[in-house]
């Protein structure tokens, strides 16, 4: 009984001080403070969870809850921007972000609902876990994440945020404020697919893929993988023997086998790195057929 009172008793976060302030302006000065000691809360569904079992710790939480020009999702210029505090849900039924297919693809394997409708896409990328769906589908569209700083704001391509397991180029000092999706046109297709143990687990593999036609041709090819690596994973051969090539000569299994090539993930409780090529194999295979079938209309 003791033993069990004494790991009960360590399941409870260190002690911090908590702000929730009402403009972007406040947090930033909030982080100018003290950067090192202060970690931004955007949801809190992976957080929370790392604090409680005190993975981490952190003097100060500044929630953005209250930040209200962190929420909402716009088309703007070619893409659908998606503010940081936007839902995993409402990120996923939006009417705008309908233009970009794969937000909508992604958002049902997060989680389970109340992690849905809590947790934030601008969370969920900042956080940058390998095993999650969000920084995949940026960078298989090449997105481009919005960062603020008290000295302005700045730009950074999805291909360069993800820099390791946890680890993005947000400096300390600055916040993530928005993605933006690009929307392709046209005659285009999309899948996302992963394996997990059970629905709303972290995927042990997973892929993004898109596809655009034309004139039966496939013109532009996406691919990124997921819970494969340190980071989400683009697949640059596979995508190059995509184009070019019609339906009818595009061979899915060897588009998958080009897809894994030098992929060397590591063994965990879940699953061998072996195990997670050959899932990340079968499952490219299938988000490729499904594409190219959604693509043509099929």
């Amino acid at each position: 009984m003791e033993a069990l009172r004494a790991r009960t008793q360590t399941v409870k976060a260190a002690p911090f001080s908590y702000s929730a302030p009402d403009s972007l302006d406040e947090v930033l000065a909030l982080l100018d403070r003290d950067p090192d000691d202060t970690k931004i809360l955007a949801g809190g569904q992976s957080l929370v969870p790392v604090m409680a079992m005190r993975l981490s710790r952190f003097e100060r939480l500044v929630d953005l809850q209250r930040v209200a020009e962190l929420v909402g999702i716009t088309r703007e210029d070619g893409s659908v921007r998606v503010a940081a505090m936007t839902t995993h849900a409402a990120a996923g039924r939006d009417a705008v972000s309908a233009a970009v297919p794969l937000l909508a693809g992604a958002a049902p394997l997060i989680g389970h609902d109340a992690i849905r409708n809590r947790g934030t896409v601008g969370g969920a990328l900042a956080h940058a876990d390998p095993a999650a769906e969000w920084p995949a589908v940026a960078l298989a569209l090449d997105a481009e994440l919005e960062v603020a700083g008290s000295g302005g704001r700045r730009t950074v391509a999805a291909a360069d945020f993800f820099l390791g397991t946890w680890t993005t180029a947000v400096e300390p000092t600055e916040v993530l404020v928005a993605a933006r999706f690009p929307v392709w046109q046209g005659a285009c297709g999309f899948a996302v697919e992963e394996a997990a143990r059970r629905h709303g687990d972290f995927a042990m593999a997973g892929v993004v893929c898109g596809v655009q036609l034309t004139d039966g041709r496939v013109t532009r090819a996406a691919l990124a993988h997921f819970g494969v690596g340190g980071t989400p994973l683009r697949a640059p051969e596979a995508e190059a023997a995509l184009l070019g090539a019609t339906v009818d000569q595009v061979d899915a299994a060897e588009v998958a086998a080009l897809a894994v090539r030098g992929l060397d993930p590591a063994d965990d409780l879940h699953a061998s790195g072996a195990q997670r090529t050959r899932m990340a194999r079968a499952l490219t295979d299938r988000a490729v057929r499904n594409a190219i079938k959604e693509a043509s209309g099929g």
